[in-house]
């Protein structure tokens, strides 16, 4: 099949996907297609919002219409990281046998990520990196395509271990997740209290979502749009000539290139799914709230005088 009718096929496909997940997931449109957007771009995504909101349903909900498999991991303070590699043991002819931990499978979730301490998280953090763990010197590879969502309760930062910027890096999205609308949520309260339960058909398999993220590689770039992604990178760079003002006087650090990697993979992603059989500068903004969020620090003075990061991010369009 050609690229061209590969990207057809795929489109039709995605807007059956979204009504399979529309079944059990009210609203939140957003956050879905930006959850899909990593999936098939090969990235991973941090998903900030208060408790009781259901991630874990959507990512559920999302994993059985990829027709893939599904663990969710809840990190809390004593959690080690064999608990969540896989350890070995004796069996009963004395042999050493690895029982696989619950990173083994396509979608993790990774369940209040900063509960946990670095040592753990490294671990994780290890496996999202390189696609494969080390446990008592062997190798094992993890099985593809691999997606990591991870959650941070906004709420409550006693006890907790935030993750340090170089490790929030390798998140490709930082996506928001805020309450639901009036009549969402009048919604989600019938569907919840009924006794009905929704079938979400799996429309995917692992191997079709690959090919799929072969193909956005594949799908041609304009240079002078991915000259507008480093652009709009560079000028997060307190230090940089062509930063603004409010980026001087607001950030102490901007985002690194890993960010304009990011911004491209995934405007080539949402091109797709809308049709489009190259990204252009509206597919780049569309993807930048969420891929720049977590990317740029603010100083003290920003925070006082409640200077959002959306706001920043708007400022370098």
């Amino acid at each position: 099949m050609s690229d061209v009718a590969a990207v057809e096929q795929f489109v039709k496909k995605y807007k059956d996907l979204k009504s399979e997940i529309a079944k059990v997931i009210v609203g939140q449109d957003e956050v879905v297609n930006q959850i899909l957007i990593a999936i098939f771009s090969g990235g991973h995504s941090l998903l900030i919002g208060v408790p009781g909101l259901a991630k874990t349903l959507m990512v559920n909900t999302i994993a059985q219409a990829l027709g893939l498999d599904f663990k969710r991991i809840q990190f809390t303070p004593d959690l080690m990281p064999s608990d969540i590699l896989g350890s070995e043991i004796l069996d009963e002819n004395r042999h050493f046998q690895f029982i696989k931990g619950p990173i083994f499978a396509n979608i993790i979730l990774a369940d209040e990520i900063n509960r946990t301490p670095p040592k753990t998280q490294a671990a994780l953090l290890e496996a999202m990196q390189e696609r494969s763990v080390t446990v008592a010197g062997h190798h094992y590879e993890l099985s593809l395509p691999y997606f990591v969502l991870a959650t941070q309760n906004p709420i409550e930062q006693e006890g907790t271990y935030p993750l340090p910027e170089a490790q929030l890096d390798r998140f490709m999205f930082a996506i928001n997740l805020d309450y639901p609308s009036f009549s969402e949520e009048v919604q989600v309260v019938k569907s919840t209290t009924s006794d009905t339960n929704e079938k979400v058909n799996p429309l995917f398999s692992a191997k079709e979502i690959e090919d799929i993220q072969h193909l956005i590689r594949r799908i041609p770039v304009a240079d002078n749009v991915i000259e507008y992604a480093v652009t709009m990178v560079g000028k997060t760079r307190p230090n940089s000539k062509s930063a603004s003002d409010l980026v001087k006087n607001y950030l102490d650090w901007g985002a690194g290139p890993r960010a304009s990697q990011n911004l491209i993979l995934a405007a080539k992603t949402h091109a797709v799914i809308h049709g489009k059989f190259s990204p252009d500068i509206e597919d780049v903004q569309a993807v930048s709230h969420s891929i720049l969020r977590h990317r740029i620090i603010k100083n003290y003075k920003a925070e006082a005088e409640g200077i959002t990061d959306d706001f920043i991010i708007k400022s370098l369009f």
